[in-house]
């Protein structure tokens, strides 16, 4: 072992060793600084959104026509975990999701899987089906600016001026203009005056159609190519109106036959307001990679430049900035980082002395600084979770240097020379270290390897912990031993190993720990029955997903009846937004109505498409004022016909409604009437709030049932009365006229008396060859009703009950209050219903999942180490049954704090498995040193637990107090409560029940021994 000693090496050379040191220091500060920052870790959102359109289609011929096709291709797409589609009047909307374990690698792959399934089917739909992909859907768009005063074709204009002003930013990534409604020219039809003249309207839409028109008139080949060009094209409403129908008598001007005007998209697919003020959108992603603070600072530079240029009276306000919310939250982590630092030094200094104390001082920033090399060249930056595995990292990287320079302290106080002392380090102590430490990174490998979005989002944690420890045990065997050499003390006389030992405490400690041998089986059993006991307790621990974000923002999802127009929708937006606008604790207030709002933060999943719905995002002034606005909301009744869904941000990915209940079968009503139950139940629990069924009730339809006879007698087919009936009540598109980039659509349709009046449907007069007939007269028109939205999963019906949750009450205790209720629905259910459970406890249960499916791995990887370092089955299970020692504490921990016990801590724990046998091994490891001296079994157990428990405490110690400052953070509170508690707890079973369950499994006296105590 002395042929490959680095602790030697590293003090025989010490020009290059110190050379090194100020190397790795000056790179590393120089790294550290220039790492990227960002808000949160990027993770891969493994849905995306394919949208169908067939106009005129009942939502029931969708589902059939559409959807079903689709989903039968689609279910063949590769590591698919569920299809969830709803479908409405001539639209159909499927949500494509993956297995959280699929490969992030594999996710483009995939989708273009999709989009050639898709391809395929295409021909295959109805004639005028259409269908699209969009994995964008997972795009965020950090950076939202709104644009207001001016009409919106002029907002439109300057927002993409603004567009192309800001993708010229470095860094800058994909923008989307949200908000837009498409101008139209439209021709509304005097229907009287078209049935006079003989015409339909198909004759009308056919003549615009054919005017504006493009296509190649040819080209006269001469020295150079000369085109032909064919005027008369619509340029404006007057060449619309002046356009030639032919008629029976000759020809007559579309302005003849109605009234042709410019306007808008009637019904448009979504409006944006501001303030209360319609407005129009700018959303910028950042690309991948790029420096948050950096690139969010030169964006803000072209927005003031932009924002000189614009005309008076309107207005661009930026109300989304993530690099804000960066700047925040990583000076936030970075002043907890240095409290923490400063404190582990501080630990140093007063346990250690000065000079012993500088000594592990210089290792952590020393560490750290390589750590942030790895950092650089890993891709890692400064976000929540690389930060806070810096901090978790504090309290850890010290355990090495400490243990190092402690074996050094000890040797040069027994004489020995700074060479022979520093080298102890490697043959004593390396070794043992090394596999501690492993052991402790084995302990967060789940998260790190883990196949799934939740630990794609936390991996950070493994690889900037793991790399911590890692190099904290280089710097103990290598720079420490070389800084010990020249910063050490010199030992003012010599001592024994029993004269270290020889003072009031240790004698109180020797004690303690001679009794606990002697009564070793009553300690073991005592120690067992604390961890049953605490097993049992963490029932009473609440149980929690992700929290809640520290965010300001509020979001309000406003859902009016399935079937509502979007112009009831906006209705109801502008009644709430109302009492909003002059609400002092609302700084800002947005309202995206028949769309979501873009994703500006990335565990926020934007609502799909649909004119019932709107989402409104409320930033409040600070969060006691998010909590008293939501209180306000909560007793809103400005718009009693709308269906408020009050929710915070979440801190990782989290479902919409946090309790969900999923009813799958073949009948509707059935569905209704389970679900109804649920939803009861759901209200009756207390803490609920939001409680909604995502079908909604039967709407009203028009029902035209035509004569046959008569219609074949006309001479009429249904498709074509159809298309007539279409066209004026709902408009139907006769080409474009094209403006600049834009193509403005024209439209024809009846007049406005026409469409919105259904009792005049019987008057509609419908083209014949025989001349105009009123619909009345071939059809026999009623009411009916039908379901205006279907949603299905995995191609059977689908209906979900959802709610959310009141104040600190977590969807877990939702759950565990329901459960009996929910229970007894589900075993009255007939055959070919199921209920499941959906929401955050689905999400949970598959992130624990895919770490509990390596816990074997990590299991075995740690009996590994141990057997390697031990060489010894009954040792290695020894140090294997200290693991579950820190449960004791955390629970107490978690108990006393009210903390709840959730994803991240969960990751604590298995840490924690880790760090306890890294103690214990190291302690274990010294008995059999001590026994290999010639001890006996208890003096050896003794003096190992003696002889360590000053390293044991003191890393105990800089590790709780590094972890203090976390404990105030909403995220890693509670991880940061679990490592406390267990380590206190750990720490103190360590060194009393460890003696006893040694002696108690390896103290076997011989006969003769037993025999001369019995003479004695």
């Amino acid at each position: 072992m002395d042929r490959f000693n680095l602790s030697r090496w590293g003090i025989r050379h010490p020009a290059l060793v110190g050379f090194l040191i100020a190397l790795l220091f000056a790179a590393g500060a120089a790294q550290f600084f220039a790492l990227g920052r960002d808000e949160d870790p990027g993770f891969t959102l493994k849905e995306m959104i394919v949208a169908a359109a067939w106009p005129g289609a009942t939502p029931a011929q969708m589902q059939a026509q559409v959807g079903d096709p689709i989903e039968r291709r689609l279910r063949a797409t590769e590591q698919l975990d569920f299809l969830q589609t709803y479908c409405v009047d001539g639209h159909c909307v499927i949500r494509v999701s993956l297995k959280d374990g699929a490969p992030s690698s594999r996710v483009p792959a995939i989708w273009q899987q999709v989009r050639n399934r898709l391809k395929d089917i295409e021909p295959d739909l109805p004639a005028g089906a259409s269908v699209v992909a969009d994995d964008d859907y997972a795009d965020v768009y950090g950076y939202v600016f709104t644009l207001t005063g001016a009409d919106n074709a002029r907002l439109v204009t300057l927002a993409e001026r603004a567009r192309e002003a800001m993708l010229r930013v470095p860094g800058a990534g994909k923008a989307r203009i949200i908000g837009e409604i498409p101008r139209r020219v439209f021709v509304d039809l005097d229907g009287r005056r078209l049935a006079a003249m003989g015409l339909s309207p198909d004759a009308v839409v056919q003549a615009l159609a054919n005017r504006s028109s493009i296509a190649p008139s040819g080209s006269a080949e001469r020295s150079m190519r000369v085109p032909v060009r064919i005027g008369g094209a619509i340029d404006g409403v007057d060449t619309v109106a002046a356009t030639a129908v032919p008629a029976a008598t000759g020809s007559i001007s579309v302005g003849d036959l109605g009234v042709v005007s410019n306007g808008s998209a009637d019904p448009p697919d979504g409006l944006v307001r501001h303030g209360a003020r319609p407005a129009v959108v700018l959303a910028i992603a950042m690309a991948p990679g790029a420096d948050g603070l950096g690139f969010g600072r030169q964006l803000a530079q072209a927005a003031a430049d932009f924002t000189r240029t614009l005309p008076a009276g309107v207005r661009m306000t930026q109300v989304q900035d993530q690099s804000r919310n960066i700047r925040e939250a990583v000076d936030a982590f970075l002043i907890k980082f240095f409290c923490a630092l400063s404190v582990v030094l501080l630990v140093a200094f007063v346990t250690l002395g000065w000079r012993t104390g500088v000594v592990v001082a210089l290792s952590v920033p020393l560490t750290l600084a390589i750590v942030a090399l790895f950092m650089g060249v890993s891709g890692i930056g400064l976000e929540r979770i690389s930060l806070g595995a810096l901090i978790l990292s504090l309290g850890l990287l010290v355990d090495d240097a400490i243990i190092s320079v402690e074996a050094m302290v000890v040797q040069l106080e027994q004489g020995a020379t700074r060479s022979d002392a520093a080298a102890y380090a490697w043959t004593h102590t390396a070794f043992p270290m090394l596999t501690g430490t492993l052991l402790t990174i084995v302990g967060f490998l789940p998260v790190g390897f883990a196949q799934s979005t939740t630990s794609e989002y936390a991996g950070g944690i493994f690889w900037v912990t793991g790399s911590a420890l890692l190099v904290s045990w280089v710097v103990a065997v290598v720079f420490t031993p070389y800084l010990g050499v020249r910063l050490l003390p010199e030992a003012h006389a010599r001592h024994d190993a029993a004269a270290r030992y020889d003072t009031p405490l240790y004698r109180r400690l020797r004690s303690v720990v001679e009794g606990c041998m002697t009564h070793r089986k009553a300690v073991v059993v005592a120690t067992a029955l604390l961890l049953a006991a605490s097993l049992a307790g963490a029932l009473l621990v609440r149980q929690q997903f992700f929290p809640i974000s520290d965010r300001p923002e509020i979001i309000v999802d406003v859902s009016l009846r399935p079937g509502a127009s979007l112009t009831a929708t906006a209705a109801a937006v502008k009644r709430i937004e109302a009492g909003i606008v002059a609400d002092r604790d609302v700084a800002q207030v947005d309202s995206y109505v028949g769309e979501g709002a873009p994703r500006f933060y990335l565990p926020y999943g934007p609502a799909l498409p649909d004119p019932a719905t709107a989402t409104m995002v409320l930033v409040a002034t600070d969060l006691g004022a998010r909590e008293r606005v939501i209180a306000r909301l909560t007793a809103n009744r400005a718009a009693p016909e709308a269906r408020l869904h009050i929710r915070r941000l979440s801190l990782g990915p989290s479902a919409g409604f946090p309790v969900q209940y999923r009813v799958t079968g073949p009948d509707p009503e059935t569905l209704r009437r389970l679900s109804a139950r649920i939803a009861t139940v759901l209200r009756a629990t207390p803490g609920t709030t939001a409680v909604q069924v995502d079908w909604g009730t039967p709407s009203v339809a028009m029902r035209l049932d035509l004569d046959g006879a008569r219609v074949a007698r006309l001479g009429l087919d249904r498709a074509r009365l159809a298309g007539e009936v279409a066209t004026m009540m709902s408009g139907r598109p006769a080409g474009e006229l094209l403006r600049g980039t834009k193509r403005i659509g024209i439209v024809v349709r009846g007049s406005a008396a026409e469409r919105n009046d259904p009792g005049r449907l019987a008057d509609l007069a419908v083209s014949t060859p025989g001349g105009p007939v009123p619909l009345g007269e071939i059809a026999r028109i009623g009411v009916t009703t039908e379901q205006p939205i279907i949603w299905k999963r995995d191609n059977m019906l689908c209906m979900t009950v959802q709610a959310d949750m009141t104040g600190d009450v977590q969807a877990s205790d939702i759950a565990a209050a329901a459960e009996d209720r929910i229970a007894a629905i589900a075993r009255s259910l007939p055959a070919g219903y199921r209920i499941e459970a959906g929401g955050d406890g689905e999400l949970s249960a598959k992130a624990n999942d895919a770490i509990y499916r390596l816990l074997p791995i990590t299991v075995a990887l740690m009996l590994l180490l141990l057997m390697i370092q031990l060489q010894s089955i009954g040792r290695t299970l020894l140090v294997l049954a200290t693991a579950p020692l820190g449960v004791i504490g955390a629970v107490a921990a978690l108990i006393l704090t009210g903390a709840p016990f959730g994803f991240v801590a969960l990751l604590g724990l298995i840490a924690l498995a880790g760090m306890i046998m890294r103690n214990s091994i190291i302690l274990v490891d010294q008995v059999t040193h001590n026994q290999a001296g010639g001890m006996a079994l208890h003096a050896a157990i003794a003096a190992a637990t003696i002889g360590r428990a000053r390293p044991v405490v003191l890393t105990a110690l800089a590790a709780v107090l590094a972890f203090i400052p976390l404990c105030f953070n909403i995220f890693w509170g509670p991880m940061a409560i679990v490592m406390i508690g267990g380590l206190i707890g750990a720490t103190a079973l360590t060194l009393v029940a460890l003696p006893a369950l040694y002696t108690l499994a390896f103290d076997r006296p011989s006969p003769l021994t037993e025999q001369d105590n019995r003479h004695a």
